[in-house]
């Protein structure tokens, strides 16, 4: 059973006080406005802008992409089950209520956003626990929200149960200007080269890594290639008669 003092309205911890730190007030209002859904502006003309000068055919497709809404109790399925679970591990381990931020459900996936001071001891719980038993970490990725999120840079854990046959997410968001997130590996050794490559590709440093090296890109490359301000780069293409220059040197004409 679910216990009566926690809250059930979409958010794990107990209080009053918000706990959706990962998006900004007006990010929140947002979400909430449109249930979680926020729509890109419509393209427009032959090459998605007009007036603008951009003939790159990419104008118009920039989207906007947010975190979904906090979802609300009952979450359905064993979901509910999970989550109450989970609650009971982190009580008995002593990991305080507000380690975790919200939870949402978004096409038929849980995710749980975890503060990241606490995140190697709730995936201890969670591999732990006799009513959880999540004992593999599948894979770590990296996300980047673009620069007008606040807390841009998310690391994303998906753990299975292969006990109970169940895959829950947990997700980290931390600022770009200090983005340290410490290292699973001890709890999960198959975290160890997924954390590697979220490292590579997103700079994400994950602190307690047994070698955080690069792992994908030489040693001495320049910068982290998924985020989203690092230049597309490319060479120009030679036509007959033509020639199309790299993306970041086509976006103006004029």
């Amino acid at each position: 059973m679910a216990d009566p003092d926690h809250r059930t309205d979409g958010e794990l911890v107990r209080g009053e006080e918000s706990t959706s730190d990962i998006m900004s007030p007006g990010e929140q209002q947002e979400h909430e406005r449109r249930g979680g859904v926020v729509a890109g502006r419509a393209r427009q003309g032959m090459f998605g802008v007009r007036g603008t000068g951009d003939t790159s055919g990419f104008g118009g497709l920039r989207l906007p992409a947010h975190v979904p809404a906090p979802a609300q109790r009952p979450y359905g399925g064993w979901f509910d089950e999970v989550t109450d679970e989970l609650i009971a591990a982190m009580d008995e381990r002593g990991v305080p209520a507000e380690a975790v931020q919200q939870v949402t459900v978004d096409r038929g996936e849980i995710t749980y956003y975890v503060r990241r001071e606490h995140l190697v001891a709730l995936c201890r719980a969670l591999r732990d626990d006799p009513g959880l038993r999540f004992e593999l970490c599948s894979s770590v990725s990296g996300v980047d929200y673009g620069v007008d999120v606040e807390q841009r840079l998310h690391t994303v854990y998906h753990l299975t149960s292969m006990t109970y046959r169940r895959r829950i997410r947990l997700e980290v968001a931390v600022d770009v200007d200090d983005a340290h997130v410490p290292s699973v590996v001890e709890v999960y050794p198959t975290a160890d080269w997924h954390e590697r490559e979220a490292y590579d590709m997103f700079g994400i440093v994950y602190d307690g890594h047994p070698a955080l090296t690069r792992i994908l890109m030489p040693d001495d490359w320049d910068g982290h290639p998924q985020r989203k301000d690092y230049p597309l780069g490319g060479i120009p293409v030679e036509y007959k008669g033509a020639e199309i220059p790299p993306p970041d040197q086509r976006r103006a004409y004029s």
